[in-house]
């Protein structure tokens, strides 16, 4: 039943005739007229999330939606608006008048009300009573969304927020069970690992902003702490600074507030990546390091200015996303290593060789072969070298660091060094005792060497022999290929002629294999000790 009186604003239907007198009725029918969600051609609802779910839940409770809509067209409407946290619309009574609903935060619907809906004959506003009730919600992880209306005589001549949004009754609220999907926890838990540090930015109770937090991991035990954007707007800029790398999570936020938190994580010298959907998102986007886009809920506004779009909305991609970057990132300095390294080979043999009375040790075409072959082929194959097991432990790399960083640019220059003393030295020990295949040992050693070397450096810590060989089919493939094709510039009568070649006995391979095979070893060597340096730090 409704309470004796209630607060009426210029007309004289009573309020518990709409749409029935128990409060739960009117708060669903309330629910399915304040609401955008409709059914498509199928009979799936359709819309956004929040309100599909606020009318399937009417809809379950046996809210006729063609009905009461039909019943109770809408006549005007307030939109949502992030700063308010509401939004309204007014629709027709059939016995004459309208009515008002207004539906967001429970905490600036219940501001704007004078009393509450209920049957108890209790008239007053007990906003004291209705927050703890919405936050004892919020406390269990559920979104809270707040509902009330107000009785008019006509639409009115002002639709202003302020005009229609106060002297409200309270009909009630509703919990909305929101859960993360399954796989966003191992995704925090990875960003973590990762060195990167994930914030929770939304416009939810903060209670419920902290236990989602919590209950994903991106609120942990030791430190972090929860700011709502009321606090953030109290906080001078330099105040605000200060704290902003301890919070971890911002509840109630405006989106025009994720531009001062982007502004402000920027000039503690954090490179951030913004997530966004709504028009009010674009500045922070734009502003981000790498703007994030929402692809299936995001605005073309949002869309234009972010610098990805995500096309499942789903957070556990933008994780998936970063370590597949990481792998290209790899794979390009494999790749840089491998050819500058293979480059360095060829300089140190034929620049150093005439200073050790050597003739020189390559014809043109060894080096052309060398540089199409040897090093193309191998070379694109190291863009399928599977991440390493490691690449989600690494703190992130700075924007303008080096390729050349973390001791790239030295294993170019002593492995260099060392493929060009190994083919100097088969030089060096074959020239007189086998005047006539000196040259093909020393094109093929050079080969093998590179060989040995791609191998070796497919990752920069952990062994081949731990990696596994058939990790990277397309590399193993391209190492046999490309013996095979040395082995036929040795063997077949054509490229001999071609290529200057001399056929090599069997004990004559076996060194070539066996002096190339130093290179591998080296730098297998070096990664063991670059290991266990690191286990010992």
């Amino acid at each position: 039943r409704l309470p004796n009186e209630l607060p009426r604003r210029s007309g004289s239907m009573e309020a518990g005739l709409l749409f029935g007198a128990a409060p739960i009725p009117v708060l669903l029918n309330a629910l399915t007229l304040c609401n955008d969600a409709r059914r498509d051609a199928e009979g799936n609802l359709i819309g956004d999330p929040t309100e599909t779910a606020l009318l399937s839940l009417a809809i379950e409770k046996g809210v006729d939606q063609e009905t009461i809509v039909r019943e109770h067209p809408r006549l005007a409407e307030i939109p949502f608006d992030s700063e308010r946290k509401r939004m309204t619309t007014v629709h027709a009574w059939p016995s004459g008048g309208v009515v008002s609903i207004t539906k967001g935060a429970v905490e600036e619907i219940i501001g704007q009300c004078v009393a509450v809906y209920r049957s108890d004959g209790r008239t007053e506003c007990e906003g004291d009573e209705v927050m703890a009730i919405s936050d004892a919600i919020a406390g269990e992880g559920l979104r809270t969304l707040g509902v009330a209306m107000r009785i008019w005589d006509a639409v009115p001549e002002t639709m202003t927020p302020d005009r229609v949004e106060s002297d409200l009754i309270f009909i009630g609220m509703v919990g909305m069970m929101d859960p993360p999907r399954a796989e966003v926890i191992d995704a925090v838990d990875m960003c973590w690992t990762a060195g990167i540090r994930p914030v929770m930015i939304t416009g939810d109770h903060p209670l419920t902003a902290e236990v989602i937090a919590r209950r994903v991991g991106i609120l942990r035990e030791a430190g972090g702490r929860v700011m709502t954007g009321r606090e953030l707007d109290a906080m001078p800029q330099d105040a605000f600074e200060s704290a902003v790398e301890s919070v971890q999570v911002y509840a109630r936020v405006a989106p025009e507030q994720k531009l001062t938190i982007v502004k402000a994580l920027q000039d503690r010298g954090q490179f951030v990546a913004m997530t966004g959907d709504g028009v009010n998102d674009a500045p922070a986007l734009k502003r981000a390091d790498i703007g994030v886009a929402m692809g299936i809920t995001g605005t073309d506004v949002s869309k234009e200015a972010a610098a990805m779009i995500l096309l499942d909305d789903n957070f556990a991609t933008i994780v998936r996303t970063v370590r597949e970057g990481r792998c290209i990132f790899d794979n390009i300095r494999k790749f840089i290593q491998y050819t500058m390294t293979s480059n360095a080979g060829e300089i140190c043999t034929i620049f150093f060789a005439p200073f050790f009375g050597l003739p020189i040790p390559l014809l043109p075409i060894h080096i052309l072969w060398i540089n199409l072959v040897t090093d193309g082929i191998p070379g694109l194959a190291l863009a399928a070298e599977p991440a390493e097991r490691d690449v989600m432990r690494r703190p992130p790399r700075h924007p303008k660091e080096s390729i050349f960083a973390h001791g790239l640019g030295w294993h170019i220059v002593w492995v260099g060094l060392l493929m060009g003393a190994v083919t100097i030295a088969t030089q060096a020990l074959f020239l007189e005792s086998h005047p006539a295949q000196w040259q093909t040992m020393v094109f093929t050693v050079l080969c093998l060497s590179q060989m040995g070397n791609v191998l070796a450096i497919r990752s920069e810590t952990e062994s081949l022999f731990h990696r596994g060989l058939f990790s990277n089919k397309p590399m193993l493939g391209a190492v046999l290929l490309t013996v095979m094709a040395q082995m036929a510039t040795i063997y077949v009568p054509f490229l001999n002629m071609v290529f200057r070649t001399k056929p090599l006995s069997v004990g004559e391979l076996g060194m070539t294999f066996l002096i190339s095979s130093v290179v591998f070893a080296a730098v297998e060597t070096n990664k063991a000790w670059r290991r266990r340096r690191a286990i010992l730090d």
